[in-house]
């Protein structure tokens, strides 16, 4: 639940209105219930009073959709009004299951299709909303955030464009370099890290799961993703390690230097279980192989914890290694689109984020202080003090 302490002494700047388009629609229905949990159960405000107007209701999800000509053109419609709110558009811009027709041709949703939808409904709400926030879990052109040659810096320029239509303020999850938000310096920017989600994900799901220093260690696959194994290496107090990416820089393939090998660096892991903790699988092929490489090592089981899981190669591999025990379990976040036949997976867990993005939206509404939702470290305190007691 979240801390309802600092909702009581403030008022929300507007009232409260989520916009969700079609691909992420499921997702906005789960945090718009636990909105009006969260306010119904524990009201921080009276309903009667006019400057708590709309701040108690049934639902906060408003109509809106993006229609195509045949022509495959579109356009935004909000089917309510959002005059004078505090509007939240929710957009997932990785759910390709949707699909439109172009002049008899079936296309599928692509990541560009998702955000010119977006953009849609932010000029529909412009010149009404009284605030407009946008909520894109996985950042839109996020792995295209610097330039290394002759190359586009698209997230910096969707990042842009969007502040100069009129959003205040962007949310998303782990983004694959927070430092893009350098392209907004003047706008909110925050990047929220579901650690907390994936420790709570294998307490429940893992049996035997032993967090201390003798049966447990932190594996950063990459460079990149080493902040986020060194916090949460630290915060359960075990040793941590790392691989580096060995790259022919000699030849490209599919637009990258391919991988020639994986270093490792750290401690042994001989005996201990393992958590592989990264911001995304893409095609899967470099989890799998550091996977490989630690059960070489005489790691015990091998758990994986990614924010997104994309699978973009398929589900074989990952079918292969489970049934061979290079990999015990597979932790991803339902942050976004995930294939139907991965649900049904016996290594796939869900770390469930549809409460935590609700106690950000409800802070964020009443315009407080974030911190108590953003460092989750007393919540990962309890939840071991928790486990460790045997509850």
């Amino acid at each position: 639940m979240p801390n309802f302490e600092p909702l009581q002494n403030s008022i929300p700047i507007a009232p409260l209105k989520l916009a969700s388009l079609e691909g992420c629609l499921d997702f906005a229905n789960l945090v718009d219930k636990h909105l009006s949990d969260y306010r119904h159960e524990n009201p921080t405000h009276t309903k009667d009073s006019i400057a708590y107007r709309g701040y108690l209701e049934d639902s906060y999800l408003i109509d809106c959709c993006c229609p195509r000509f045949g022509s495959g053109e579109a356009k935004g419609i909000l089917k309510q009004s959002v005059r004078g709110t505090d509007l939240f558009i929710l957009a997932d811009v990785l759910n390709y299951s949707l699909t439109y027709t172009v002049c008899g041709y079936e296309n599928h949703m692509s990541p560009d299709n998702h955000y010119q939808d977006l953009k849609r409904i932010i000029s529909a709400a412009n010149g009404k909303a009284r605030r407009i926030n946008v909520i894109m879990p996985f950042l839109y052109e996020g792995r295209q955030h610097k330039r290394t040659k002759r190359e586009s810096l698209d997230c910096a320029l969707a990042l842009q464009e969007l502040t100069r239509m009129g959003v205040s303020n962007i949310i998303t999850f782990d983004a694959h370099d927070p430092r893009v938000q350098n392209s907004i310096p003047l706008q909110g920017f925050d990047t929220f890290m579901p650690t907390y989600q994936f420790l709570k994900a294998l307490t429940k799901s893992v049996p035997n799961f032993q967090i201390d220093n003798e049966h447990l260690m932190i594996i950063s696959p990459d460079e990149g993703a080493m902040g986020r194994a060194v916090y949460f290496a630290n915060i359960l107090g075990v040793d941590m390690g790392m691989f580096y990416k060995r790259r022919d820089y000699s030849t490209v393939v599919n637009g990258k230097n391919p991988i020639v090998a994986h270093e490792f660096l750290g401690d042994s892991v001989e005996g201990k279980d393992v958590i592989i903790i990264d911001d995304m699988i893409s095609s899967g092929e470099s989890m799998l192989d550091v996977a490989k490489q630690l059960k070489d090592r005489k790691a015990g089981r091998v758990f994986v914890c990614t924010t997104f899981g994309l699978f973009t190669d398929g589900l074989d591999k990952f079918d292969e290694y489970y049934e061979k025990g290079y990999i015990s379990k597979v932790v991803t976040t339902n942050l976004h689109y995930r294939r139907p036949e991965l649900l049904t997976r016996p290594y796939y867990e869900e770390a469930d984020m549809s409460k935590f993005l609700a106690s950000i939206i409800d802070s964020m509404n009443h315009d407080v202080s974030i911190n108590h939702v953003q460092s989750p470290t007393e919540k990962i305190h309890e939840l071991l003090a928790s486990y460790h007691a045997g509850k």
